[in-house]
Parts: structure tokens; sequence; C-alpha cells
């Protein structure tokens, strides 16, 4: 891959995109606490790697519409203690980049400059899992208006061992009775093996707004993934990003 900007990134919320009204990120930041273990006799620090972390920072511009689309006043101003579903995507591209975690968000502050602009930032923290770099297996939002077999990312190699995958959905806008998305996976893209569901890869049945992060086993994941809809429905608007373990991983 060549060198990039940050031109054309998304933020998605519990299945509210709040990228037009996000300024900037701020931060991201992820990876093990390190604990100190130097001793006396050392000339270098020595460390351990302790619990995983990680966190977001961002600020944006005030917008406080309450009907689709919302704006982040809708979405940030509750200041919700229920965990929240947070995922950055640099870019919109099948397969680019994607940040995620379960989070807790720990601040909301608008800001009101001398010349008039209003303002605001937020942090969240991780909860449970810490910050999770993958792979967006939708380009972004996709809308579905029945049940689709999406294309397919490209992993480069298969899996080096058992170690599973996680995943997680954004759901910004559905019509229907129900939508159940999951993530199916094949050794050469279907040229001789035909895609199949991996076990423990689907979400739970959507029926509206909502976002969700789900977890496999240790197994298998082969090299090439793709996400398909099933259900009844007309309109589902969803963003799925998942992170193959290329190690064996602990929550």
């Amino acid at each position: 891959m060549a060198k990039q900007s940050g031109l054309g990134d998304n933020l998605y919320i519990d299945g509210y995109n709040v990228s037009g009204d996000i300024g900037s990120i701020q931060a991201i930041h992820g990876g093990p606490k390190p604990g100190d273990v130097t001793g006396i006799d050392k000339s270098a620090h020595e460390r351990l790697g302790l619990i995983r972390d990680g966190g977001m920072g961002y600020n944006g511009f005030w917008n406080d519409a309450a009907t689709p689309p919302v704006g982040a006043h809708f979405v940030f101003s509750p200041l919700t203690l229920n965990d929240r579903v947070v995922t950055y995507c640099r870019g919109t591209a099948l397969g680019g980049s994607s940040a995620a975690m379960i989070a807790k968000q720990v601040d909301y502050n608008p800001t009101r400059a001398a010349d008039g602009m209003l303002t605001f930032t937020v942090s969240a923290l991780p909860n449970g899992f810490g910050l999770e770099w993958g792979r967006q297996l939708t380009a972004g939002r996709r809308t579905d208006g029945s049940a689709t077999n999406g294309a397919s990312v490209d992993l480069g190699t298969a899996s080096p061992g058992a170690f599973g995958l996680q995943a997680y959905l954004h759901v910004f806008a559905f019509t229907g009775t129900s939508v159940t998305v999951k993530i199916q996976s094949s050794s050469d893209d279907a040229v001789g093996d035909p895609y199949s569901d991996i076990a423990g890869a689907a979400f739970s049945a959507a029926t509206g707004i909502t976002s969700q992060r789900i977890a496999t086993a240790a197994i298998d994941i082969e090299r090439y993934l793709r996400v398909v809809t099933v259900g009844t429905f007309s309109n589902a608007v969803i963003a799925v990003t998942a992170i193959r373990n290329d190690t064996a991983v602990v929550f």
C-alpha cells in the first residue's frame, strides 16, 4: 500500500454516522499497558505487557438535529453509562483499515470560541476488549435492498493458526422485518472452494438502528471474507469491520 492522507474518513457510533460533524480525530491509541519491572541493577527500563487498553478522541461541530440524519449532539449529549460501539474507518474502500472498540464515553465538552465557533470534544475509552485494528468488510456504509452476497476482501494469506476473529456491525437504517448479517469465508474466492458461513460469525438479527460486536472461537479463518445479509427487508444500511487474529488472544 502507498502512503495515504486521512481524506474521506468515517466515524460511526452505535449505528449513527457522525462523520459529517467530526472535524478531526485527536487520537487513536491501543495496545497493552506497560508494567515497569526495572531492577536496580539495570541501566534501562524493563517492562511487561499488561492488560489491553486504548482510546479515541475526536472533536466536531455543533449539530443538534434530532431527526434522521441526526446530528452529533443527539448522539453524544445523553452521556450514557452504557457501552458504545465505536468504529473509525480510514477511508471507505472495501478492505480498508479500521479501528473499533466497545467503549465508555467519558465526556462531551462543547466550547464556544470568541469568534462564535461552537465545537465540542469527546473522549472514549475501551471496555473489556481494548481497541482493535481490522479491515472493512463493507465499503464504508453498504445499502442492501434484499438478501445480498457482498464483494470479497482478500486478507492476503491464509490464517497462520486457529486464532479466530472479532467483528463489529453498525445498522444505520432499516425497513422490513429483520436482517441477519453474517461473515462467510473461502480459501480461493470461490474458484474451487465455495463461500460458507464461519461458525460464530453471525450477528444477532437486527430490526432497526443498532450495533454489535461478536467474536468466534479459536478457529482457522480462511484468506477471503465477505459479508452476507439474509432476512425479510427492503432496506438495510450496514457497515462491518473484522479483525482476524494472527496470534492467540485472550480477553
